[in-house]
């Protein structure tokens, strides 16, 4: 008779070891599924309770095992000469960097190079403790539709391959061995050959590849139903012991001095400047600063800066100082296993999204890592600080369909024994992107953390990009980082419930395909504008953003709202879409803009501080409203805004939701106590009603008594009007390029207001886009970010380069002006770009070329109805200047490169759509 005894990784059968997956094969059970078989014998409580007492395992509680014989899949030393012992910690330092990962010793090393002096790094354990010993090291370039990720995967990859070892005469474990990333349907196939295209532009060698030969390289897959690989020769894989130890030993050479088993307890911080010489008085910044960091024991560091390089502790360390810093860790899983003569070491990297799955050569049988389509979350409560080197028990019930699914790609897997089926925790943030920067709740605190599961693949070009910045005292130039900065979040995305509902669907969406129109499901419903339940019953399809719902457009009556199935096409909503896009042009719509950012800035020097903020001059004639953009010191946009001039020292200003933090905090870092300004955050206080086109003078005439005519109330005029019983804020601007108004009220006023004026169209969120890309206006954080100046976005008509007392930036603005001026033109321009064929759609991250070479890539993108095709945002950039005139155009052959396709289009560097904005002013 044939005994079995079940534990977590194996099963015994007659005594030896086997794959618990090939044995239920092979039995006499294939009827049913592994998860149920695992199920019902795992209800035998005396065998279950003896499994888990696996002396290699962590439970989920946190308690802490010694994995070292594990670690990094080699037999590797866990000391280090990089690491040994260090003197007592010094009583001051310029800068900490807490944490000792991959990331936090890839800042050391980085801020080192650069030249930064007196910078340690403090590890409360051993380097690589936290979750760095036990990630896969993928190391692929291609994959991703941000610049911003791919440049840093790019340079990543040549650290690892290149930089470190040549410095450091160590080897990172870098094997470029290649990565094919699969498409096995046709969606997934569309979406590679876009994003293959971009990652071209970015120096990306990557090939289109039959099944035939991804089957030569990896012989052992299953080629049934794939239907391309993409493939890239010199990516591959790394040993992220091997890298931590190097960038450690990078920093040493460079100056940077490692502790390890040194536990920081919190960071101490002050709000004082000093003593004002003319007043005696102290001088407070809005934003308290770092002074230092107070370890376990008492002790106390000095510092001027602090970088929070915890990884899945980064949440709970920062709110010690009270910093928001969303990440959370989930469940990480792979499978490792038994040796095949078969395996050659030598083997690309292969992922097949479709299946969850990522495979490569390991310890010479092969790794399966999952990401699932639904992830599950870990610790949500905090992470225990004693965590080290650990595991969690897997959950085999959840993950063993999974599992069969990766395992049928590669079949042989299913006739093999495992080492080892590893669950371990990653952290992961509510967008999915990383969370960098300088916090705005404490000067000097930087964060680099919640990587998402690539922070071996983007850690090098993470701790290049953070040094960076520390160093210059703002984001450096050469990387979009809207939509990494540490800022973009609210404190909310902190609680419990949303950290823990969240994480999963981000995990999942690692492999998800991402459709245009695809929005995250979890978390929703939480913010909602004052005026929610009127659009939901006027069928609005409702998107996040940031957080709050608003419609993206709108159904027919008695119709269900939704999206029918997601592809790039033309999706089932097209035609409302056109219907609220035409009836903006031609007649009037109403648009919910209430979550828009609105900040009531007051007192005696308001109108100069915010002058000395804006490129335009905002402090001009009361009840104007003006267009202006914020810059840093080298003249690179820092946001982009209108500010209403509402009496002698009151103001409004309003910008994009996705910056709202980072326009409060760019105030509040130019202002001391020794200003006579107030900054209100007023977002929920009003709603805002838009009612844009060339009928909307007609329509909001009939409610208000007050004469709105041209000559009473131009454009830019602000003033404050009634309608019905209520009074709002309106504003005479557009960003649809027609004839419109912006009303701002008061949120109890919201429902009666619109109540008064509704007989109109409804128009979401998609018809805003195609309008305002139609008209070429900018979004910032979109198609102009933080590497681009006013001049190169086509915004220097803001700059005033007379007014008193100038801007921030003007300086560095005016030295650009004057080299363009030398040299004939600029090297990098905006321009719009509309498809010549009315067929086509553009989403962005496609490529425009000009006479044959590749010139930029496109921003933003949307379908112009009113001009008859897919139009776009393209920042052009070329080696050589580029000339503002016709020429430049004209003498250009200009292509789209979409995937595969290559689309004739018209480029232009004024507006398609009303060039001379006489619709805007009539």
């Amino acid at each position: 008779m044939t005994t079995i005894i079940i534990i977590p990784r194996f099963v015994f059968e007659n005594g030896r070891p086997c794959c618990w997956r090939r044995w239920w094969s092979r039995s006499n059970h294939f009827s049913l599924h592994p998860r149920t078989f695992r199920r019902r014998l795992f209800r035998l409580p005396s065998l279950w309770s003896g499994a888990c007492s696996s002396p290699t395992s962590t439970s989920t509680t946190g308690t802490t095992t010694n994995n070292q014989q594990f670690r990094h899949f080699t037999e590797t030393s866990t000391t280090s000469s990089t690491t040994r012992a260090c003197p007592p910690t010094p009583p001051s330092a310029n800068v900490v960097i807490v944490g000792g990962g991959i990331i936090g010793t890839s800042v050391a090393y980085h801020l080192g190079k650069l030249g930064i002096k007196n910078v340690i790094l403090l590890e409360r354990d051993k380097l690589t403790s936290g979750t760095t010993w036990h990630a896969a090291g993928l190391i692929n370039t291609f994959g991703s539709l941000s610049v911003t990720s791919t440049s840093m995967r790019m340079y990543t990859k040549n650290l690892y391959s290149t930089i470190l070892p040549e410095e450091t005469s160590m080897d990172t474990g870098f094997y470029p061995v290649g990565f094919i990333e699969l498409a096995c349907d046709g969606h997934r196939l569309e979406y590679y050959r876009r994003v293959a295209a971009l990652n071209r532009y970015c120096g990306v060698k990557v090939d289109e590849i039959s099944p035939k030969e991804v089957r030569d390289k990896f012989p052992l897959i299953e080629t049934s139903g794939v239907l391309k690989g993409f493939y890239v020769k010199d990516d591959g894989r790394a040993n992220p012991y091997e890298v931590t130890m190097a960038l450690a030993k990078g920093a040493k050479l460079y100056g940077v001095d490692i502790y390890e088993n040194i536990s920081v307890r919190e960071v101490s911080k002050s709000n004082s400047l000093g003593l004002c010489s003319m007043s005696g008085k102290a001088i407070k910044d809005c934003i308290p600063r770092v002074t230092g960091v107070i370890l376990e024991n008492g002790d106390e560091i000095e510092a001027n800066i602090v970088v929070n390089c915890t990884g899945m502790w980064a949440r709970q360390f920062g709110e010690r100082c009270g910093v928001h810093i969303p990440n959370q860790a989930a469940e990480h899983y792979y499978l490792i296993t038994d040796a095949m003569e078969e395996v050659d070491p030598s083997w690309p990297v292969v992922e097949d999204s479709s299946r969850c799955v990522y495979i490569r050569p390991e310890g010479g049988g092969l790794m399966l890592g999952l990401f699932e389509r639904m992830g599950a979350p870990w610790c949500v409560k905090e992470i225990p600080e004693t965590f080290s080197f650990g595991e969690i028990e897997p959950d085999w019930d959840r993950m063993g369909p999974y599992l069969q699914e990766a395992m049928e790609r590669v079949p042989v897997t299913l006739n093999v024994g495992a080492k080892k089926f590893f669950c371990g925790p990653e952290s992961f943030t509510p967008d999915g992107a990383p969370i960098v920067g300088e916090t705005p709740e404490l000067k000097n605190y930087y964060v680099a953390a919640g990587l998402n599961s690539i922070g071996i693949l983007t850690g090098g070009g993470i701790g290049n990009l953070l040094a960076s910045w520390i160093a210059a005292k703002r984001s450096p130039s050469d990387f979009d980082v809207t939509g990494i900065n540490v800022d973009r979040f609210q404190p909310y995305q902190c609680n419990p419930k949303y950290r823990a509902d969240r994480v999963g669907e981000i995990l999942g969406e690692t492999y998800r395909v991402h459709y245009p129109d695809h929005y995250l499901s979890t978390c929703r419903n939480i913010k909602k504008s004052p005026l929610h339940t009127k659009m939901a019953n006027q069928n609005a399809y409702f998107r996040d953003v940031s957080g709050w719902e608003s419609p993206a457009w709108f159904a027919a009556p008695h119709a269900k709202p939704r999206i029918d199935k997601h592809h790039f096409g033309r999706q089932n909503f097209f035609p409302n879409w056109e219907n609220e896009h035409r009836a903006c042009r031609e007649n009037v719509a109403l648009f919910d803009m209430s979550f828009m950012s609105k900040f009531l800035v007051s007192g005696d020097d308001a109108g100069r501080f915010l002058n000395y903020l804006s490129t335009a001059n905002v402090d001009g004639d009361k009840g104007r409203i003006t267009y202006t953009q914020w810059l840093n010191h080298d003249g690179y946009v820092e946001a982009d805004l209108t500010i209403s001039k509402l009496d002698d020292n009151e103001f409004l200003v309003v910008a994009t939701d996705t910056m709202h933090n980072h326009v409060l905090t760019h105030m509040k870092r130019h202002l001391t106590n020794q200003m006579h300004v107030f900054v209100h955050d007023v977002t929920n206080a009003y709603a805002q009603i838009n009612l844009q086109g060339p009928n909307s003078r007609r329509l909001l005439q009939c409610v208000t008594s007050f004469n709105i005519d041209n000559d009473n109330f131009p454009f830019r005029a602000v003033t404050e009007l009634d309608i019905g019983y209520a009074k709002s804020i309106c504003t005479r601007i557009t960003y649809v390029g027609e004839l419109g108004y912006e009303l701002f009220v008061p949120a109890e006023f919201a429902h009666h207001v619109y109540d008064t004026i509704i007989n109109l169209k409804h128009a979401g969120l998609k018809a805003l886009g195609s309008l305002r890309l139609e008209k070429g206006y900018r979004d910032y954080g979109h198609d102009v970010d933080n590497t681009d100046t006013p001049l190169e976005a086509g915004l220097g008509f803001t700059c005033d380069f007379k007014k008193d007392g100038g801007f921030i930036g003007m300086e560095s603005i005016l030295t650009q002006k004057n080299w363009a001026k030398e040299n004939g033109g600029l090297c990098k321009r905006m321009a719009q770009v509309l498809l010549c064929d009315s067929s086509p759609l553009l989403h962005s991250g496609e490529v425009l070329w000009r006479n044959g070479e590749r010139i930029g890539e496109i921003r933003s993108a949307s379908y112009g109805h009113t001009l008859g095709g897919a139009v776009g945002l393209c920042m052009l950039q070329s080696s050589e200047p580029i000339t503002k005139d016709k020429a430049f155009i004209e003498k250009g052959e200009w292509i789209i490169e979409r995937g595969t396709d290559f689309i004739p289009c018209d480029v232009s560097f004024e507006s398609f759509y009303d060039p001379s904005n006489y619709k805007v002013k009539m």
